[in-house]
Order: structure tokens, then sequence, then C-alpha cells
């Protein structure tokens, strides 16, 4: 077992902590939230008074932080503290090209690295089911499987340093237009006068089959474990797909791709937050679909 330093104890990084103290790893975890630092300790971690204070004989660096300037600024504290030839993961998703800068610095400091940005929610970070899209040297990866899959149970070696950020950016896309579809025909649905029951025993058999209708349906009663049946609660927060839509345009735009409908599900989600939205699960859209529908 291994002695790790997990730093960002939020939704997903906090189960994510407590799946590796439960594997058996020793873990010295830290967070600026006092309450997300009591409940690792709760967990079985210790804690740390610092980011860097966590690092100190650390074998295994995992950070799970909101963006690409707060991961390169932790980075930038704890990669000179820790042991040369220490791993270092980050589970955040950011942009592409803070990922490449993360992994110059580590190189610099004769770190391996990996990004391993996460799909599969808070249910699959308590659940250990995560898939990791990860991005790093051969020999990174090779070293941070093991410890990965202790939360997760995809673990998908997607290229070079950035790849797993381009992957998670690209997968995240594919999803919130597919599931601003799948709303789209159940308003049209409710038109017609047809019950969601039947729209979905059609459609999740039919060529209509996809992830967001038949694991996540955005209406209650066809798939029970759908946020749609606890009052949209997350689950994925509109407010972190508004976060990947975006950075899915940024890359768009440096590097020339052409994405109307990624643009069109930005812009629909940016509604939806704006709205008020932000902490409501992001299949929560169909209420916007309706509403835009209402219109004269």
């Amino acid at each position: 077992m291994a002695n790790i330093a997990f730093i960002g104890l939020g939704n997903m990084g906090g189960p994510m902590a407590a799946n590796l103290v439960k594997a058996g790893h020793k873990l010295t975890a830290f967070d600026l939230v006092a309450a997300s630092r009591d409940q690792a300790k709760a967990d079985g971690a210790t804690i740390a008074e610092s980011s860097v204070a966590s690092v100190k004989g650390a074998e295994i660096i995992i950070t799970m932080l909101p963006a690409g300037k707060h991961v390169l600024s932790v980075w930038n504290e704890v990669i000179p503290a820790m042991t040369k030839g220490t791993l270092i993961i980050d589970c955040s998703t950011i942009d592409v090209e803070s990922a490449k800068q993360a992994h110059e610095l580590a190189a610099k400091h004769g770190a391996l690295s990996v990004d391993a940005p996460v799909s599969g929610g808070t249910g699959g970070a308590k659940g250990a089911t995560l898939t990791f899209m990860c991005g790093g040297e051969d020999k990174a990866f090779a070293a941070a499987k093991p410890v990965l899959e202790n939360m997760g149970k995809k673990i998908v070696h997607c290229g070079g340093a950035g790849a797993g950020q381009a992957a998670k950016i690209c997968n995240n896309m594919i999803l919130a237009v597919s599931m601003i579809a799948v709303c789209e025909g159940f308003a049209l649905a409710e038109k017609l006068g047809l019950s969601h029951q039947a729209l979905f025993d059609v459609a999740s058999t039919s060529s209509g089959q996809c992830w967001a209708l038949t694991s996540y349906c955005p209406v209650p009663g066809p798939v029970p474990t759908s946020p749609a049946n606890n009052d949209y609660k997350p689950g994925f927060a509109a407010a972190l797909m508004l976060k990947d839509l975006k950075l899915s345009q940024d890359a768009a735009k440096a590097s020339g791709a052409s994405l109307p409908l990624g643009a069109f599900a930005t812009d629909l989600y940016e509604i939806f937050n704006n709205a008020g939205n932000g902490a409501v699960d992001f299949s929560g859209i169909i209420q916007q679909v309706r509403s835009l529908g209402a219109q004269p």
C-alpha cells in the first residue's frame, strides 16, 4: 500500500479519498474548507496543516481542484517540496493548456505526472466506479493505474500530456448535446400526448438509445436512479457542465474546430445557469427546453 497525499476534498475528491483509505492506503489530506477536512478525518485520513505539509513523505500526490489556475498554483507549491521521482496525478477537469503546463512543471523537478479527469459524477466517486481519462507518459500511466483502480472501474490511457483533459471535454460535450436532444424528444412527446414511459420504452431499444436516455433519463419514472426522481439534485451540476462546455469551446477556438451543436449547448446551459439553476443536475435542462417551447 502507498503513502498518498490528496489535495482537494470537495464533492468528488472527498469520496475518492475515502475509497483510497478503504483500499488500505495511508492517506494525508488537505482542503481549504474545514467541513471537508473534518469529513476526510472521519473517513480515516490524516489531515495536514497545508497542501505543502500534506506531500511530505508521499509517494503519490493526487489533486482534485476547480480550475487550471488552482492546479498550477498548488503544483507550484507542492512539487518543490516533494521527493524526486514522486508521482503526481491531477484528477481535476481543466483546460488542456494548463494541463500541459502542469506536466512541464513536474518534468522540470524530475516527477512523473498524469492528467486524469474523471467521469461518473458523485455516485461514481462514492461507489468507486469512475472512468479515468489519462494523459502522460507510459511510465507515469503504468505507475498511476493501480491507485486509480481503487477509485474507478475504467482507466484509459488516452495519450500524452493533456490527452486526458482533451478526452474529457469531448466526452462531456457529446453528453450535453445528447441530453438536450433527449429533453427535446420528451418535450415533443408531452405536446403530442405521448407518455414518458412509452417514449422511453421505444427509444431505449431503438436508434434513439443513448446514455443520457437510459442511465440519466431527464423525466421522472423510467429510470428510478436518475436525478429526475430526486428533484434534480446532482449528480452532475449544471454549473459544472457549463464549465466543461466552455472548455470545449475554448479548445475549438484554439484548434480551429467547428462545433455548432456544442456552441448551442453552451448557450442553452448558460441561460439555465443564469436563471439560478447552477446547482441543479444538468438533466434539469429539460425545464429550460420546455420554457423555450412555451414562448410565443
